[in-house]
């Protein structure tokens, strides 16, 4: 989850899955959009949706192939207790559960 504006270092990438270009900014985000592109139960992903309304992004929207909405944010293990990343990620939790999505999860590096 980053602010919509991010001005920060960006890799861009086609990958057949994702809706236009794959724009990942770390390295959780772009290990991330190769996994969902090889899960054969996600049809197709976005990255860095901005929600309506919010000054913020979520990492991916993914639809699975019966349908259901998936949603994950990508944080580095270390910035988990950050209570600006606690915040971010409890709006982008509640944004989602306001439109219908109850498979929310995050994303966190190995360390």
């Amino acid at each position: 989850m980053r602010k919509k504006n991010y001005k920060g270092r960006c890799e861009k990438r086609i990958l057949s899955k994702c809706k236009g270009v794959c724009r990942t900014y770390d390295v959780i985000q772009f290990a991330y959009a190769e996994i969902l592109q090889n899960f054969e139960k996600v049809k197709e992903f976005e990255c860095n949706t901005e929600l309506t309304g919010e000054d913020y992004t979520t990492d991916f929207v993914c639809i699975k192939t019966d349908g259901d909405i998936m949603v994950r944010e990508c944080v580095l293990r270390k910035h988990l207790s950050k209570p600006m990343t606690v915040k971010m990620l409890d709006l982008s939790r509640e944004y989602w559960l306001r439109h219908g999505v109850t498979d929310w999860g995050i994303v966190v590096n190995e360390e």
